[in-house]
């Protein structure tokens, strides 16, 4: 995939750097005649969180980031390599920045197999892993001359630089993965589980708010494990003592009057205890749950905890306690071994648990996974009949929970305002990834606003609204 026909949702163009230390400023992008740097940040938003962090470096340091090859003098790739076809995307990348530049700097992901890399692009300058933030910058220092930095020209925000809309942000909350799952290599390219203290992220998040950022997406490899690498040990944060849990974690973030949703949620048993926070308004009734599939072989082959008997218990029981609770969640067809009859439990399992928002995957051999080895392979037919299948019952659902919206109002954060009017979102509904809500004809609104709407018309995936009578 070409950077010049990028998929919003999952890459990061050169362009976006720059606009946002525009805007940032206060004012468009100036050029202060320093070393000039090109970025494009591939994959997901703990990628994107690690692109924040290097700009934010880069920028203090006083190098202008640019928007086009031809001005830069050096380009940054942050890669992906969780799939084949997203390591292949970082490739072609990679060999475009080279091809139109000529000095490429390679991170992320896809660093940890260089071997791999150079086969392809023998001529990058370095390569580092994930999360080599200072490396990187290191590299940086290497091939290019360091600014003669003038604090008053290249301010930074004391948030550092954002890739998100100024009304909301990625919080991530730790480093790697304690899991083994066979059809994921990610433990192996970032590692075992380190959780950040708990005061840090705390500080950040307060920094957000102070910036104007209303809506917190909580991030990380594995979430609810956040803590279990210290033994959740006793943290401190404007001098109050704060354990390294996830539920003192949450609490914390509620009391910021800010949005909080949490992504990448593993089901361990101590989620119970977040839902009771959600029916209290102090973070979001939003759960992102990878379930996976729901029989119990085929979990087990995947290294994956859970069945659908008890998943489906443990859902209508969160749903009695917040009966408005959204749930995200992703599953795979057609892995290693997976039967007919295995499949059909997957769809019995997804009319029971009536899921809001699901996305499903074929399952994809990726180098260096454990499931490789397995045998009974399913045909590349087989899997996608499946994943057709599975997606028919799953949009018929999806569809119909989101018409039960109709005539209901709520709460909703204005992302952008355009010809037609404004596109929002609300609760259940998270950026990039789920559906929109449409209130069209409105153009006064602006992004970051709050306002409350009526829903009044549905499809499969999104949903329109007119705006409340009563604003209060």
């Amino acid at each position: 995939m070409s950077v010049n026909q990028y998929n919003p949702k999952q890459s990061t163009t050169m362009d976006i750097p720059v606009k946002t230390l525009g805007d940032n400023a206060g004012n468009q992008f100036t050029k202060t005649g320093n070393a000039k740097i090109g970025f494009v940040s591939l994959g997901c938003p703990k990628n994107l969180v690690d692109s924040e962090r290097i700009l934010t470096q880069l920028r203090t340091e006083g190098y202008d980031v640019v928007p086009t090859y031809n001005n830069a003098e050096l380009v940054i790739v942050n890669t992906c390599g969780f799939i084949d076809s997203a390591v292949q995307e970082s490739l072609d990348t990679i060999g475009e920045a080279l091809n139109e530049n000529g000095k490429v700097i390679v991170t992320g992901c896809l660093g940890v197999k260089e071997d791999e890399i150079r086969e392809v692009h023998p001529n990058v300058l370095a390569i580092t892993g994930p999360h080599a933030y200072e490396t990187v910058v290191e590299q940086v220092h290497e091939h290019l001359p360091k600014p003669s930095h003038n604090p008053f020209l290249h301010l930074v925000p004391d948030h550092g630089i954002k890739l998100t809309p100024r009304h909301f942000a990625y919080l991530k909350i730790s480093e790697g993965c304690n899991h083994r799952c066979t059809f994921c290599i990610i433990p192996s390219m970032r590692g075992d589980l380190v959780s950040r203290p708990v005061g840090e992220i705390l500080d950040e998040a307060k920094r957000l708010k102070a910036a104007g950022v209303n809506e917190l997406l909580v991030i990380s490899q594995d979430t609810s494990a956040y803590g279990v690498d210290v033994k959740y040990q006793t943290g401190f944060w404007n001098g109050m003592p704060v354990k390294t849990h996830m539920q003192q974690l949450c609490e914390k973030l509620g009391e910021m009057d800010m949005w909080v949703r949490l992504h990448y949620v593993y089901p361990y048993p101590h989620v119970d205890d977040l839902i009771p926070l959600m029916a209290e308004g102090k973070i979001l009734p939003y759960l992102d749950i990878p379930f996976q599939h729901a029989n119990k072989r085929i979990l087990r082959l995947m290294k994956r905890p859970g069945s659908a008997d008890r998943t489906v218990e443990r859902i209508k029981k969160w749903r009695e306690l917040c009966p408005d609770l959204v749930i995200r969640s992703t599953f795979i067809v057609g892995f290693p071994g997976e039967t007919e009859e295995e499949f059909i439990e997957l769809l019995e399992f997804l009319e029971e648990a009536q899921l809001d928002r699901v996305g499903c995957f074929k399952y994809s051999p990726v180098e260096g996974a454990k499931a490789n080895l397995l045998t009974d392979h399913v045909s590349e037919d087989i899997k996608e009949e499946r994943l057709q299948r599975f997606m028919e019952v799953q949009s018929r659902i999806s569809a119909q929970r989101l018409k039960n919206r109709i005539g209901n109002e709520y709460n909703v954060i204005i992302d952008e305002v355009n010809s037609e009017g404004a596109v929002a979102r609300s609760f259940g509904e998270a950026p990039e990834i789920d559906g929109l809500i449409h209130i069209n004809n409105e153009h006064e609104l602006s992004p970051g606003e709050r306002v409350w709407v009526e829903i009044i018309h549905s499809d499969e995936h999104d949903l329109w609204a007119v705006l409340s009578p009563d604003q209060d």
